[in-house]
């Protein structure tokens, strides 16, 4: 059986991820490059397996993954079960979903029972199962959302009066 890919970086917050196993040369790199005309390739048997680790607790607020089952056919994941957790040892899923055919963005809400945005330290993508019982699975691009926070920096009244508005642009 192959050896899990390295830990690479994955997005700007500090997160790395780290891949079940892969095709040499279409690994967790494939799955940031924002082209779509690249992708992940498995290379083994499934449940095949995404890690995304934050290095501190991370408020997320949605997960995207990008199929398109015109290109890739038998590799396209038919079921991905999505996991969250502190760590390996206690990951709970929070999202199963069935894709039928996909082709574009899966956008898959990341929220607790109150609809509030999850926190945690690593989320786990497990392609369960493919279209047409293919065995590995191509994933062209994974996004991670984090809400968007409002800083005091930034914050201003709304100033309407007429005496503003005669001076609100600068020359």
């Amino acid at each position: 059986m192959p050896s899990p890919a390295p830990l690479a970086p994955f997005c700007s917050c500090g997160a790395e991820a780290q891949v079940g196993t892969r095709l040499l040369g279409f690994g967790v790199d494939q799955l940031r490059d924002d082209n779509l005309e690249t992708y992940w390739q498995s290379d083994g048997s499934q449940p095949h397996l995404v890690n995304i680790q934050f290095r501190r607790k991370t408020t997320v607020k949605t997960l995207c993954i990008y199929a398109d089952y015109k290109s890739d056919e038998s590799y396209t994941p038919s079921k991905i079960s999505v996991r969250v957790g502190n760590n390996f040892h206690n990951l709970q899923e929070v999202r199963q979903l069935e894709l039928v055919e996909p082709s574009g963005w899966i956008h898959v809400p990341l929220t607790d029972t109150h609809k509030k945005p999850i926190r945690t330290f690593m989320i786990q993508i497990a392609v369960l199962a493919n279209h047409q019982n293919g065995r590995d699975t191509h994933m062209r691009q994974i996004k991670v959302y984090t809400p968007v926070e409002e800083s005091s920096i930034g914050k201003f009244p709304r100033c309407t009066t007429i005496d503003f508005m005669m001076y609100r642009s600068i020359r």
